[in-house]
């Protein structure tokens, strides 16, 4: 319940900018009506033209109640429906392996800090790789997470191979008999090196541990930038093909409906969402939660 209420407060600024404006636009009698106003309120809420054409077609001339047939819709975007729960991280080997990549600003060394005190405390032994190798203040507050969670991590100097950082962290994860490792990774390159082609050969190389390596990678969007997560997605997911999405900075931004807009054009999983700064702030996606906690 705790969580269902950290993220209600997190979808606030969303919340107060769209429930309103939907509820009065789904009154509106005249379906010519009801389809503008409905797609005006959706744009402006972030939620993006195919996610919104897609919502106003499963209301507009059908029986019922619009209310619930919009967050049915919603449900249904977002991957939810049938009783589905929060998402449940699987290890998938010992250790298990998820890189992170997204951009500068995103919140990818804080989310990486947040995952490590999360499994940490579930008596989990986690490793933190310092993959942001072009930021010293990267390293300098990764160290500082892994602090906070009690756990190690693994740093080379500013300026180093990135990839070499994230081969020698599996090295020793698996020399160590850790349970997991997370991979941090720089969001912008200070030379002319291309961010993805270094990305990609961080993966390369972590495969020569075992092709499965790495088992997860997970990009993170910071909600604030609205409909430019959208391209953000598309082009690391054709780069470094993404198993899901990360989602921070919820309570700080109005834009939280963009979270449809990325699902339904990316159709990629939403796997935790960030609602504020505390450790214990990164929440494990329920597309039920969610919706429940943006339109009720």
């Amino acid at each position: 319940m705790s969580f269902f209420k950290n993220l209600r407060a997190g979808l606030a600024k969303t919340r107060d900018g769209l429930v309103s404006s939907l509820k009065k636009a789904v009154q509106k009698d005249n379906n010519e009506d009801l389809r503008e106003t409905l797609e005006e309120v959706l744009i402006m809420g972030d939620v993006g033209v195919h996610a919104a054409d897609r919502i106003i077609e499963s209301i507009a001339g059908r029986e019922g109640d619009r209310w619930e047939l919009l967050q049915q819709e919603m449900l249904a975007i977002l991957g939810g429906g049938n009783g589905a729960e929060p998402y449940t991280a699987e290890l998938r080997g010992k250790p298990h392996v998820i890189l992170l990549v997204g951009t500068n600003g995103s919140g990818k060394t804080t989310t990486a800090g947040k995952l490590a005190a999360k499994y940490a405390a579930q008596g989990k032994r986690v490793i933190l790789a310092a993959g942001d190798t072009y930021r010293a203040a990267a390293i300098e507050q990764l160290a500082v997470w892994a602090k906070r969670a009690d756990v190690e991590v693994i740093s080379q100097e500013r300026g180093s191979d990135a990839a070499s950082v994230a081969y020698d962290a599996l090295t020793a994860a698996i020399a160590r008999g850790a349970d997991l490792l997370i991979v941090d990774t720089a969001g912008r390159l200070q030379n002319r090196s291309n961010l993805m082609e270094e990305l990609a050969k961080i993966r390369r190389v972590l495969k020569k541990h075992g092709e499965e390596y790495p088992h997860e990678t997970f990009l993170v969007l910071d909600a604030t930038i609205g409909q430019n997560a959208l391209s953000q997605a598309k082009l690391f997911h054709e780069a470094v093909a993404l198993d899901g999405l990360i989602v921070t900075k919820l309570d700080g931004t109005a834009k939280g409906g963009m979270i449809l807009a990325v699902r339904q054009e990316v159709d990629l999983p939403v796997r935790y969402v960030g609602v504020g700064e505390g450790i214990d702030d990164l929440m494990p996606f329920a597309p039920e939660d969610f919706v429940k906690a943006l339109l009720d």
